[in-house]
């Protein structure tokens, strides 16, 4: 009654306050209890979900989506009710790949007739993605997660692991930029149509997943050696940045030492 603190039912006997008044507190007024909490929250959000557009509601979403496009990367409704479009994947890999050794550049023929070049040799070598390039894809909306990965990663000639890499969905609100795992079994396309064509608002990111959710003895010895190797010299780069660091600070603390000679502290 004094500082208006409310319970459940069922947890009032566990409530212990550190009242301002002794005495004074009453738990007992049937304003200060809620109806007992509800058990089947998880079950009541799953008959919740919404369910699946229609062809007519997609077909409205595309016009709409469309009418906002200004660089002619426009979706197209097709017969079957599936739709094809456009989107744009940030590559922001921190971490080499690996790729064949002494392969020439994919040509229009080799995409034509799905050659793959990785194939051609047994020779590996580690290479750095350019930092935050962007690459164009053009998937249906039955076109997977996993298969957007799957697809940047033979355009570049990435023969690592799929395992090894994450689509991310990047969101901008209240001047904050946010980060969302994909699901491998969530559908790029859909949500590109449902957050129109702005890349402000809705943008595709691939990074490295998560150590703690890769699968390591799905990877072969040659893939794990590199793995190590790769450790080993982000470790030396790091302790080389330390030791530059303080040799640094102890340069200019020696300057200030000699430039303060013979004056008074």
């Amino acid at each position: 009654a004094d500082c208006r603190y409310t319970c459940h039912q069922e947890c009032r006997s566990l409530i212990q306050l550190d009242c301002r008044r002794p005495g004074q507190c009453q738990l007992s007024p049937e304003s200060t209890l809620l109806s007992p909490c509800r058990q089947n929250v998880t079950q009541t959000v799953e008959e919740e979900k919404p369910e699946p557009p229609t062809v007519q509601e997609i077909k409205q979403k595309i016009e709409k989506y469309n009418a906002k496009v200004t660089n002619c990367l426009l979706m197209k409704l097709n017969e079957d009710g599936t739709y094809t479009g456009f989107i744009k994947v940030h590559l922001k890999l921190r971490r080499p790949v690996t790729v064949p050794a002494g392969i020439r550049p994919q040509s229009i023929y080799d995409a034509l007739k799905e050659v793959n070049l990785a194939e051609m040799t047994d020779k590996r070598t580690s290479f750095y993605l350019p930092l935050d390039a962007i690459k164009q894809l053009h998937i249906s909306s039955t076109t997977t997660v996993s298969e957007v990965i799957q697809g940047l990663l033979k355009k570049f000639m990435v023969v690592d692991n799929p395992q090894k890499f994450a689509l991310f969905k990047e969101m901008r609100k209240d001047g904050q930029v946010l980060f969302q795992k994909l699901p491998l079994t969530e559908y790029p396309l859909y949500l590109r149509l449902l957050a129109g064509p702005d890349t402000d608002v809705l943008s595709f990111v691939l990074k490295e997943n998560e150590t703690g959710e890769v699968e390591w003895d799905a990877f072969s010895i040659p893939e794990l050696q590199n793995f190590l190797m790769i450790l080993d010299r982000e470790e030396k780069d790091k302790i080389q940045q330390v030791h530059r660091k303080y040799e640094r600070f102890k340069q200019r603390l020696q300057q200030t030492l000699k430039e303060a000679k013979g004056k008074p502290g």
